[in-house]
């Protein structure tokens, strides 16, 4: 049985399916900054100054909170029972950039394994046409007695 585990790890896919894990975490990190550094403050400027990771609805608040009932991360902390829709529109925009950026790179393979393919198709020589064989058979039987 360790044998065969130690054949499942050594073999490429597995190998490669580790290597992929650990890039699209890192790159998770950083999908997750351009989404909340860079767009959504474009688009909180777009629609009026406004700051998507504060838009909430306060269902809620524990007892005894003295702090500021707009105020989303004391909220959370204090462990208020609230809507975060604007942390949930934040996170759909991160997925649909991330998707995207996978949807481009998949894009990408299947052309350059597309183009590999029809050079090697290209580099192998083409085998005889059914008609070439057809007449090979032709000949071969004329010369029989």
């Amino acid at each position: 049985m360790l044998k065969d585990f130690k054949e499942f790890i050594a073999k490429g896919n597995v190998m490669e399916l580790a290597v992929a894990v650990i890039i699209a975490g890192a790159f998770a990190v950083i999908v997750s900054s351009l989404t909340d550094d860079v767009i959504m403050p474009l688009v909180g400027y777009v629609f009026g100054g406004a700051d998507f990771s504060n838009y909430f609805i306060l269902l809620s608040a524990p007892d005894g909170y003295d702090g500021d009932p707009s105020d989303y991360a004391a909220l959370k902390e204090a462990g208020a029972a609230m809507i975060g829709y604007g942390a949930f529109i934040t996170a759909i925009v991160n997925f649909l950039i991330l998707a995207f950026i996978i949807f481009l790179l998949v894009r990408y393979t299947k052309k350059v394994t597309a183009r590999f393919e029809e050079e090697k198709a290209a580099e192998e020589p083409a085998g005889p046409t059914e008609i070439d064989l057809l007449k090979e058979i032709r000949d071969e039987l004329k010369k029989r007695p």
